[in-house]
């Protein structure tokens, strides 16, 4: 008596190529919804103290930012590397965000920044107008006559001072100015 063999069914799964697996939305940073808008901000924010200080962990700097390390890497994933077992930040970025710098009636001028090296350098500025306000005179003399993302930045001494009022709520990453954001 010969025993009947049961043919096996090969079962095949629909073949996506990669580039259909891994095809995301883009959506334009100007549609993101407001909630979504102000956690990649902050995911920003957590790249930006990383770089700071090397020795803060990413989990430790996200839970300080109050984001997850989930989404940094949604937001910014080619700004995370491992390295020997841990996630170490990258040395810079060319990730885009709108910052906003004084002009010179005081009002927030928009700044399309393009990178971090963009981005740090816009803080120093600011920085150096606070001191310059302080008193501190010589604090803006390294950004005479010089630009950031073609933006001039306004370092002379007596619009600085008619302007000061302005620049007491004045942020590098918000315009309060009538609202605008």
């Amino acid at each position: 008596m010969a025993r009947k063999q049961r043919g096996r069914q090969k079962v095949t799964r629909n073949k996506v190529s990669s580039s259909a697996r891994n095809n995301k939305t883009i959506v334009s940073l100007s549609r993101l919804p407001r909630r979504s808008s102000e956690a990649r901000e902050n995911a920003l924010h957590v790249l930006a103290a990383l770089r700071r200080d090397p020795s803060l962990s990413p989990t430790h700097a996200a839970r300080l930012q109050g984001v997850k390390l989930q989404t940094i890497k949604r937001y910014f994933p080619s700004a995370l590397k491992k390295s020997k077992g841990r996630l170490r930040v990258t040395a810079s970025d060319h990730f885009s965000t709108t910052l906003f710098v004084p002009d010179a009636h005081g009002n927030p001028v928009p700044v399309n920044t393009r990178s971090s090296k963009e981005r740090q350098q816009l803080s120093q500025y600011l920085h150096d107008l606070g001191r310059y306000l302080r008193g501190n005179r010589n604090a803006l003399s390294a950004w005479h006559g010089k630009q950031i993302a073609g933006i001039e930045l306004v370092t002379a001494g007596r619009t600085i001072k008619a302007i000061e009022p302005a620049l007491s709520e004045f942020s590098l990453y918000r315009a309060f100015n009538n609202g605008a954001e």
